[in-house]
């Protein structure tokens, strides 16, 4: 099939306001815009502006009214608790008209904030949904944050209320969220008043009198009610996502109802190649950008049927855990983080589970979240037999911003590159003075501005800290804060954050380019390469690499193949001698490597505990692996 997307892509560029009114046709309206975008609006402009419009019914009434009642709109598979259950448009529409009204009776009205602090359970897709529906605005906390994050949002978004779950579940332990809530609600300066509560059997909590309420009891007693959606502008925020910011305070990204809808609508046809009634699956969690975007709302966009999966891809039970979900449900495509497929390469590298299972319904993976390793992209290709495809966006995105579009016909993969730009993203590379620089050389990622639909329109409450964050070092440009480069034929490559290049004896060097060559050791399962202080060079490149289960060589002789192997493919000038295994690598839950943490830990530098912190004791393991080798030490 030969691919459209330059003619997709010219089509944008000569005319980007007929490309997104005539995108904007997919979606109903209860008024048409005025503007379809208006740059007299907010820091940079909005989209649509003057339109009237309801996600909630773009989501479930539309299809309930047009045929699918009675196809599976969410599928939960938890396979914590061995349950799984298939909720049909029409009977979400009940939870939601139903958690609509226990709402309204609460007090909460268009434009009130909710936290959502939830397990990956159905019902905090009901919750997003039922808030969407009485034009209330949703912030979506990752279930099991430390109280004092949870504060910190609670002060930020000042909510009428929060739902909650009293726990969430992880591989052979229960995460009480109930007392982190009472903790948080305890810290906070702004005080909530109600709390909806979902008690788990796994972790039933005292409910405090006049403020927590069953959310079952409420939902039961309002069930049988409609609730109509109510008209909210297109401009009008649809939710708040927090970001952690740099200053440690969490910077809260603002999703808008118009553009949301009309860019995930697009982009579930033109580049996960997805249609009604087919299954899609984001093996991620609502607390994240791509929980919001593709499990919660884009599938339902276009009237397909959304995984929700409680699990991991090792370890529950074993790593078939992935497989087993496609082949139950006949998935079409699946989408999660290179860090998901790292860990099942370490545990399976023969992919003998694979066999195991009918995967015959995929027809895609698609990675994103962090840069993907060449070796783990080839060994999915190997084992599945279909396109992998990394693509690369980011929470103020809320979509790709370059991909390889399956729906409109695969480009030549390029690895190590997620591929090309999307339409309405203008990607260019700037040097730090902001001068454009020559094709194939490193610099920072920008986006000539504005941002397409769906692209954050500005920070809750905070327009000013907004362009200090994204616009004002390069004024008509969105900064990324990726640095990277674009080849000769446009091909997009995500080297590392910026502050992820590290400056060796005058050299500006990619750290990202040296986990690609250290990932490509055959007993490697996963790296992190960071910049460590030196009197001499200023920084010099340190290397954590992860071994894959059943090697049997000396630790020490791979560390060394790893140094040649830098040497040789990177030179002498990375300067590259300290290759260190551990055991595991301290990730966020999202399976983001803190690199930051590992650096400051190694310089000596204060740092703090992260709060998406997976898993603390592994910062220890860290700690003791580094002052092995005389690193770190006070």
């Amino acid at each position: 099939m030969t691919s459209r997307y330059k003619d997709v892509y010219r089509e944008w560029q000569t005319d980007p306001l007929a490309f997104w009114a005539h995108a904007a046709v997919a979606i109903d309206w209860f008024k048409p815009w005025d503007k379809v975008f208006d740059a007299e609006q907010g820091p940079y402009g909005r989209w649509y502006a003057g339109a009237q419009c309801n996600t909630c019914h773009n989501a479930v009434d539309r299809h309930v009214e047009q045929g699918r009642a009675d196809q599976p709109a969410l599928i939960y598979d938890s396979a914590v608790t061995g349950t799984q259950r298939r909720i049909t448009y029409a009977e979400l529409l009940d939870e939601v008209n139903a958690l609509a009204a226990v709402l309204i009776d609460k007090g909460v009205g268009k434009g009130d904030r909710v936290i959502i602090y939830m397990a990956m359970v159905p019902e905090a897709i009901v919750a997003m949904l039922a808030c969407a529906r009485i034009g209330a605005v949703h912030s979506v906390v990752f279930g099991g944050f430390a109280a004092h994050e949870l504060a910190t949002r609670i002060d930020d978004a000042k909510p009428v209320m929060i739902i909650a779950t009293s726990c969430g579940l992880e591989p052979g332990r229960v995460v009480a969220y109930k007392p982190m809530l009472d903790k948080a609600i305890e810290q906070a300066a702004h005080k909530v008043g109600t709390c909806l509560i979902l008690v788990r059997p796994q972790q039933p909590h005292e409910l405090v009198a006049d403020r927590d309420f069953d959310y079952a009891d409420a939902v039961a007693a309002a069930r049988g009610r409609k609730v109509p959606c109510a008209v909210v502008e297109a401009t009008d925020p649809l939710y708040i996502l927090y970001t952690s910011g740099t200053t440690g305070q969490p910077k809260g990204v603002v999703r808008d109802n118009g553009g949301h809808l009309v860019a995930l609508a697009w982009s579930m046809g033109a580049i996960y190649d997805t249609k009604p009634g087919e299954v899609f699956w984001a093996a991620s969690d609502i607390g994240w950008a791509v929980g919001h975007s593709y499990i919660a709302y884009a599938p339902l966009f276009i009237g397909a049927t959304s995984i929700i999966y409680e699990g991991k891809p090792v370890g529950t039970p074993d790593a078939g855990a992935f497989w087993r979900v496609i082949s139950e449900h006949k998935v079409k495509v699946l989408f999660t983080a290179p860090t998901a497929f790292r860990a099942i390469k370490k545990e399976d590298p023969k992919g003998e589970f694979i066999a195991r299972y009918d995967l015959s319904s995929l027809k895609y993976l698609f990675l994103a979240g962090e840069r993907a390793d060449t070796d783990t992209i080839k060994w999915a290709e190997e084992k599945l037999g279909v396109p992998v495809i990394d693509h690369w966006w980011q929470t103020e995105s809320g979509w790709p911003m370059a991909a390889n579009p399956a729906g409109l016909g695969m480009l030549p993969v390029k690895y190590g590159s997620p591929t090309v730009p999307m339409p309405g993203y203008d990607i260019q590379v700037l040097d730090d003075a902001g001068h454009p620089v020559k094709r194939g050389d490193l610099g920072n990622i920008v986006v000539k501005l504005p941002l397409p639909p769906s692209c954050l329109p500005t920070l809750w409450n905070a327009d000013k800290r907004f362009c200090e964050a994204y616009t004002s070092e390069f004024p008509g440009y969105y900064k990324t804060a990726d640095a990277g480069i674009v080849d000769e034929e446009g091909y997009v490559y995500i080297m590392s954050r910026t502050d992820d290049i590290i400056n060796v004896a005058g050299h500006r060097l990619s750290t990202g380019a040296m986990e690609e060559v250290l990932s490509s050791h055959p007993d490697v399962a996963e790296c992190a390469v960071i910049g460590i202080a030196d009197h001499l060079k200023g920084q010099v490149p340190c290397g954590f690499i992860v071994l894959k289960s059943g090697v049997t060589r000396a630790e020490s002789d791979i560390e060394q193949d790893c140094v040649v192997l830098i040497r040789e493919r990177i030179g002498p000038i990375a300067a590259f001698k300290l290759a260190i295994t551990a055991k595991r690598l301290p990730k966020t839950r999202s399976g983001k490597i803190l690199r930051g943490t590992m650096q400051k830990i190694a310089d000596q530098e204060p740092w703090n505990m992260p709060a998406t912190i997976d898993d603390p004791a592994i910062l220890d393991e860290i700690i003791v692996v580094l002052e092995a080798r005389g690193i770190g030490r006070k």
